[in-house]
């Protein structure tokens, strides 16, 4: 009997020995490190808060700054084209030498984007800033004072080149500042800024150009240049520290480079890039002249229809923008080389049967209202392929797109504009190559997997 009273007291204790260690058990296992994660979570929120407490808010005047550095190539670009036959008349050269002029800007905007980029990550972002625009503007000012053709070529190469600077630095100092979400609204908020120029631009030079003498254009150019330099110096700090500064070694950057272009569909994407970039930029070479010369619309008057563009191209990115994440990048590049081809298509059928204005202002809108679509969707497809090499990758296809599109619009420079049949067949060209381009060197290696 008293056996099995022990027993029974052992039985007890046992249980209750248990039962304790399971309670232990549970609270060390569960409560107590559910208690331990929270606190951790509180804590990283509480960092994140204090982070988002003290990253800049950028105020008014800081948008409207890097918003003009971003508008000053496209103003370059755009302002002059309806002063084309003035200028050509006061130099006394035909307009095809002056269309030459815009195709050694952006050559020279071409090579720039190579230069400028890697220099600021070595020497800093305000001062490489500051060298470009400060000596963009200077240009500006020198050309007002040019009596030869081949003064004019000289200064356009070299404006275009200093004129890299702003345009590719800007989102490096923006990427400095802010992070990422941040980072991607102000970009967006800057691009509607920069969208205002290309609107403008042709409207205000066409009307400068009908009031004044055609060298207005640069010395608002100049204004403009002096401008954003004197808001820069005093508004906008350095924003890459010394010691995160990165030498140059241009060895590394062109082991890259070699790395991209030896990619088939990188080359596929570059080449339907930059033909479609280079469609666009034959009606920018030669546009005003067909519209003026040919056509009969009076200089003040071509703005409005460089503006059809514009509007065109901003409805489609905005509707590439709200569909693309649905089709994915692949069908988004696909599509939009596809409207592009019926456009030159027709095009070619407007040069053939001489169709008249409207049916030509109908394919070419079309025609660059897509571009746009092209562009982004490529290279978005590249940098999908290369994400940590993305600023070298751009650079390369920033150099190649706008290379491409000068060499291409020196050529069609070299025929004489007596139709519009040189304007459009080569359009019609460029988006056929583009587009046989990536059937060969893009879907035959299989689709990105962007897509």
């Amino acid at each position: 009997m008293p056996a099995v009273l022990w027993l029974v007291r052992f039985v007890f204790i046992f249980v209750r020995f248990l039962r304790r260690s399971l309670i232990f058990y549970f609270f060390q296992r569960f409560l107590f490190n559910s208690v331990v994660q929270a606190t951790l979570l509180f804590s990283n929120f509480k960092k994140l808060i204090m982070q988002q407490q003290h990253e800049p808010k950028p105020d008014l005047l800081f948008i409207l700054i890097m918003g003009l550095l971003s508008m000053l190539t496209p103003l370059a670009i755009d302002m002059y084209l309806p002063a084309f036959v003035k200028i050509a008349n006061d130099l006394n050269v035909s307009e095809e030498m002056i269309s030459q002029t815009l195709a050694l800007f952006t050559l020279g905007f071409a090579f720039g984007q190579l230069f400028w980029g890697p220099l600021s990550d070595s020497y800093g972002r305000k001062p490489i800033i500051l060298i470009g625009i400060i000596t963009s503007a200077l240009v500006s000012l020198a050309i007002t004072q040019i009596h030869h053709i081949h003064h004019f070529y000289i200064l356009r190469f070299v404006q275009g080149f200093f004129g890299a600077s702003p345009a590719v630095v800007t989102g490096a100092l923006l990427r400095d500042l802010f992070a990422k979400n941040e980072f991607a609204r102000q970009m967006s908020m800057i691009m509607i800024v920069t969208m205002i120029a290309p609107l403008i631009a042709p409207v205000l030079g066409g009307h400068l150009t009908d009031w004044f003498h055609w060298h207005i254009i640069f010395y608002v150019l100049m204004v403009l240049g002096l401008l954003a330099a004197l808001l820069v110096s005093y508004k906008i700090p350095e924003t890459l520290p010394k010691l995160k500064r990165a030498p140059l070694k241009i060895g590394n950057t062109l082991r890259i480079y070699g790395k991209l272009l030896s990619n088939k569909k990188v080359l596929g994407y570059i080449f339907c890039n930059s033909l479609s970039y280079s469609g666009m930029f034959c009606f920018i070479t030669t546009g005003s002249i067909v519209y003026t010369k040919l056509f009969g619309v009076a200089p003040q008057h071509f703005g409005y229809f460089f503006l059809l563009n514009i509007i065109v191209m901003m409805t489609a990115t905005s509707l590439n923008g709200k569909f693309v994440t649905k089709i994915g990048v692949e069908k988004s590049l696909r599509l939009g080389l596809t409207i592009q081809l019926i456009a030159g298509a027709w095009l070619v059928i407007c040069g053939i049967f001489h169709l008249g204005l409207w049916a030509t202002v109908a394919g070419v809108s079309m025609f660059v209202g897509l571009v746009s679509v092209v562009s982004s969707s490529a290279n978005a497809a590249i940098l999908d392929m290369y994400p940590e090499v993305a600023g070298t990758a751009n650079s390369l296809t920033g150099m190649l797109r706008f290379g491409i599109g000068s060499v291409v619009g020196a050529v069609l420079s070299l025929f004489a504009i007596t139709s519009e049949r040189p304007m459009v067949f080569a359009m019609a060209i460029c988006i056929g190559v583009g587009a046989l381009s990536y059937v060969l060197l893009v879907k035959k290696f299989g689709a990105s997997h962007t897509s």
